[in-house]
């Protein structure tokens, strides 16, 4: 059964196992994390955020992160949000998230949840959708210089519902 749980700095090994190449990094991390490779210490970081390790019969199977984007707490933010590789299409992500989703209603009442997500990464895009976020179109696309391109940067919501 998928679980979450704090991260602890003894996770982020299998974590960063899981990025294997420099594409895949920034469309992870965005840069935000620092350059490609990263290493254990710099990926601590995350200690200042509210960072979940998704785990299956005790196995590191995903992580993420949760962020107050404002200082209301009526929105939290996911970021850096990665699946094990190997277990990837499988569903592990959607559950994961909605578990996060859970967590933001339950635990702070959030009102909508947010992340951005490359437009080249289209598995994590319909991972999102499939978990019910939608694009939001008054949102500014950022874009990013990443590897000599420039990445677009779409914004997702998943609005709760207010009657619930």
């Amino acid at each position: 059964m998928l679980r979450l749980r704090p991260y602890n700095k003894n996770d982020a090994k299998t974590i960063i196992s899981w990025i294997q190449d420099e594409k895949a990094f920034y469309k992870w991390t965005a840069g935000i994390l620092g350059e490609f490779p990263i290493d254990e210490e710099t990926f601590q970081q995350v200690n200042n955020l509210m960072a979940f390790t998704a785990i299956d019969d005790n196995e590191i199977v995903g992580f993420f992160t949760l962020r107050d984007p404002g200082q209301t707490f009526e929105e939290l933010r996911f970021g850096f949000v990665v699946v094990d590789p190997n277990i990837r299409g499988k569903g592990y992500g959607k559950k994961m998230i909605m578990l996060g989703l859970t967590y933001a209603k339950e635990i702070y009442g959030v009102k909508k949840v947010s992340l951005g997500v490359f437009e080249n990464n289209e598995p994590a895009y319909y991972c999102y959708k499939s978990a019910g976020f939608v694009e939001d179109i008054s949102a500014e696309k950022e874009v990013y210089p990443i590897l000599d391109e420039n990445w677009n940067c779409l914004v997702m919501e998943y609005k709760f519902d207010t009657a619930e």
